[in-house]
């Protein structure tokens, strides 16, 4: 016999809304304002949780363990996997001296902290979301920003900004097709709402990223370059997303705007170099200065050898990330594991579904699929490219494990809060506040994926969680179900920044262990504003001429 989620026990909505947020305030208070350790806040999220789900909601003692367990599987595959190995290959770089020739490569392009800043962070970010998603491009972006002498809050709090208007194309179309899948949404249609919203903030993210960086003044001073940047991602992402489909969309934006930028940098530098590696007004944060453009002149072989084990992970990523690779790989090993004492004993109810429906818990072990498999192979034979011997690579693997073990147990916890909040129920209690909004919908429908995606951590995820009820609440007010579907994946994106595995998967990378709570104050007020302008463009579209048209 399942036992069915109840979304109201107390018969009164504000309490039981106020009682399912208990988990997440608990977590994110204990992070973010009293500096507890992230894995011990984590843990007592998770406890609150449990107590929650089984004295407010009911749960069976049995299954909200069993969830929390799942949940954790999860933690470690496929996310915790893929920042293992991108820290293992950032250990290589640095171990043999090739990281550092990187460094001053890039300054070559341009010693300007703001530009490397907008090819690093945002463009080539961008094309490991479109490839591979689920944390890659934070871990990559931080760890190449931190190696330039970035300070760790401005490295790790910068990508999470950067990694917002890609999401929802992220991992070649994942989120948008699961969404489509799953509550019955027209592919093509709700990829192109999708395409009509997000190039907005695709546009307006480039120069967001440089003020909270630098300041006002210093975003003008480069706004040629940024204004480039953005459109030669918005126009790209607006046209494949509308006439193409949703698989190759940052692919294609990403690398455009990288190379628009970088032709751009050929012909125009800014009057001003900016040197300062540290936010502005967080200067004692630390960072290292540039380093004099002319101190070392590396042969053409030696940039070869730098940048060959990056350019090595981007292919393999890429291809990891292609539908008829992974079928190839899932074909030679695949695992499935159903949850005894989970599996299909937990119900979904209507409103979130329109009849009960019986939730699957099948732990999949895809362990050569696995985008971190990918980014592991690349990193050996990057190893072997950079002159290391086999027993120098395993070392460095088992020292890289030693070093990043509290963050694998934060983010294996987190997912276990995560997954327990989504069989209890508890989440689903919060989207049912904000779909109760009537007129005021488009706004806050937005803000349920924006909250999906801080809850999950996924905009896949959110889309699972939140898609069916989007479209149900649509129909109700009269709204187009595309229009609010699309609406959960674009706000779900900001909520990016601020979910708890983004955040340690930024502190590993950038080696700013414990400092969880710093990059969580410093990126939830650009969450939240950012989230809130895609409400408004959302209601515009739904009510507004002429974006409404926008909506046809």
């Amino acid at each position: 016999m399942a036992w069915q989620q109840i979304y109201d026990p107390f018969g009164n909505m504000f309490i039981s809304t106020a009682l399912a947020a208990v988990p997440v305030v608990v977590m994110l208070v204990a992070l973010g304002f009293f500096h507890i350790k992230a894995h011990i806040a984590a843990g007592m999220g998770l406890a609150a949780a449990f107590c929650v789900a089984v004295f407010g909601y009911g749960m069976p003692v049995g299954l909200a363990g069993n969830a929390a367990v799942f949940g954790g599987l999860t933690g470690l595959l496929p996310i915790g996997w893929i920042v293992l190995n991108i820290i293992f290959l950032q250990q290589l770089a640095e171990g043999n001296g090739s990281f550092k020739v990187l460094q001053d490569s890039l300054s070559g392009i341009t010693e300007d902290r703001r530009l490397q800043l907008l090819l690093i962070a945002f463009c080539f970010g961008a094309f490991f979301e479109g490839a591979a998603g689920f944390g890659t491009p934070v871990a990559v972006t931080a760890g190449i920003l931190i190696g330039l002498g970035f300070s760790p809050l401005a490295a790790s709090g910068l990508s999470l900004i950067a990694n917002t208007a890609p999401v929802a194309f992220g991992a070649l179309g994942t989120p948008v097709i699961t969404l489509a899948k799953v509550h019955g949404y027209d592919l093509m249609e709700v990829t192109a709402m999708i395409g009509r919203q997000l190039p907005f903030f695709s546009l307006l993210v480039p120069f967001w990223l440089i003020w909270a960086f630098a300041g006002r003044k210093a975003m003008m001073e480069i706004w040629p370059a940024i204004l480039v940047t953005g459109l030669s991602f918005a126009i790209p992402q607006y046209l494949v997303s509308n006439f193409i489909g949703p698989e190759l969309v940052d692919i294609i934006a990403a690398l455009v705007s990288m190379v628009a930028l970088v032709s751009f940098l050929k012909v125009w530098q800014p009057k001003k170099i900016w040197t300062s590696p540290s936010l502005k007004g967080h200067e004692k944060d630390g960072g290292e200065p540039p380093r004099p453009k002319t101190m070392v002149a590396y042969s053409g072989k030696e940039l070869l050898r730098a940048w060959t084990p990056w350019l090595i992970l981007t292919v393999f990523v890429f291809v990891w990330g292609l539908p008829p690779v992974k079928d190839y790989l899932n074909h030679l090993f695949l695992a499935k594991f159903p949850m005894d004492g989970l599996n299909n004993l937990v119900e979904k109810m209507p409103p979130v579904v329109t009849s009960p429906h019986k939730e699957a818990a099948v732990y999949v072990l895809n362990l050569l699929s696995a985008t971190g498999t990918g980014i592991l192979l690349s990193a050996i034979v990057g190893a072997f490219v950079m002159g290391y011997g086999p027993v120098a690579i395993v070392k460095t693997f088992l020292r890289t494990v030693w070093l990043v073990r509290m963050s694998l147990l934060t983010i294996v916890l987190m997912l276990a809060l995560g997954t327990l909040t989504r069989f209890s129920g508890t989440d689903t209690t919060l989207g049912l506040a904000f779909a109760n909004t009537g007129v005021l919908y488009p706004f806050f429908g937005t803000l349920m994926g924006w909250l999906g995606v801080a809850m999950t951590g996924s905009d896949t995820a959110s889309n699972v969680l939140f898609g069916g009820m989007q479209k149900v609440a649509a129909d109700q007010l009269g709204l187009n179900p595309h229009l609010m579907g699309a609406a959960n994946s674009s706000g779900g994106v900001m909520g990016k920044m601020i979910d708890a595995q983004s955040i340690v998967v930024a502190s590993t990378a950038t080696r700013w262990f414990n400092h969880e709570g710093d990059i969580l104050r410093y990126v939830f007020f650009h969450s939240v504003a950012l989230a809130c302008l895609v409400g408004v463009l959302v209601t515009l579209q739904a009510y507004v001429p002429p974006f409404t048209l926008m909506v046809h």
